[in-house]
């Protein structure tokens, strides 16, 4: 197949090499192609700039959008997954379509469950505007896909794993916090899978089997770490757990497909990640 990855960043290169694998001739999309692998066809583009997409690869099979703001803001949301994704519709205009979405159009904060027919809601600017491309997608004439992702970690993104080492993070235990995550690596693998697929239905939760409490997730990492446990968060910091999501998200759909996780729980992924970290620091 001939497929385009827009938006080709740290995700999208691990997904390309997979591609590439499998004997797909694949194209990266981004800013600077020259950081990509030499297997990866690099083109030099910006999703913002209409003009920067003309000369696109056409019959394509597949294109994969994989777009990051590259600002907190509002308007960087609106630049990357609204305007971004409508001047790459109206470039390509073949192939199936994938598009990275995230839970956060989600708004339910009572730690309920949720799955791809629940009510989408945003909490915040971010979720509205990835919402808003969500819907620009679906008047679009193709077949395209939906996929939602939630907290991604994995090599380079050691957040979680930093605070807790150096005593910053604290738990919301009461009552509990629910968090849902995905390892990078099973971001790519899942693409890549739904890609294969030949009815794939319009709509995936992209997360693994074990939506964790925050303070589950946080003591465990400060036990592997050998740290101190990170302390109860007081009263004065309920309005920081308001600004928190607090859901449970299902992977069934997903499951129902045949895909199955190479980190299907948090401690077996945060566990690679920290072996990871020991080997290169020897």
């Amino acid at each position: 197949m001939r497929i385009l990855i827009a938006g080709c960043g740290d995700v999208g290169t691990r997904l390309g090499l997979q591609l590439v694998a499998d004997g797909h001739r694949v194209w990266g999309l981004r800013r600077r192609p020259e950081l990509l692998p030499s297997n990866l066809i690099g083109l030099a583009a910006d999703l913002t700039d209409p003009a920067s997409l003309v000369a696109l690869p056409r019959d394509l099979d597949q294109v994969v959008y994989i777009a990051a703001a590259d600002q907190s803001t509002e308007k960087a949301y609106q630049r990357a997954y609204v305007d971004g994704l409508r001047n790459l519709l109206a470039a390509t205009t073949s192939g199936r379509l994938l598009f990275v979405s995230s839970t956060s159009v989600y708004g339910q904060d009572d730690g309920g469950w949720v799955d791809e027919e629940s009510a989408t809601n945003p909490a915040s600017f971010r979720g509205h505007k990835i919402l808003e491309a969500e819907r620009l997608l679906s008047e679009a004439d193709r077949y395209t896909v939906v996929v939602r992702f939630a907290g991604i970690y994995g090599p380079g993104r050691t957040r979680l794993i930093e605070s807790v080492r150096n005593g910053e993070a604290v738990c919301w235990d009461d009552p509990p916090l629910y968090t849902n995550r995905i390892h990078v690596d099973d971001c790519a693998g899942m693409l890549r899978h739904l890609g294969q697929l030949s009815e794939p239905e319009s709509i995936y939760l992209g997360v693994d089997h074990e939506p964790a409490p925050d303070g589950e997730v946080k003591r465990w990492l400060a036990r592997r770490l050998r740290v101190s446990e990170p302390s109860t968060a007081a009263d004065r910091d309920t309005s920081r757990r308001r600004m928190s999501a607090n859901k449970r998200c299902s992977n069934r759909r997903l499951l129902a497909t045949g895909y199955e996780f190479r980190y299907p729980d948090y401690r077996a992924g945060y566990e690679a990640v920290l072996r990871q970290r020991s080997v290169t620091r020897l």
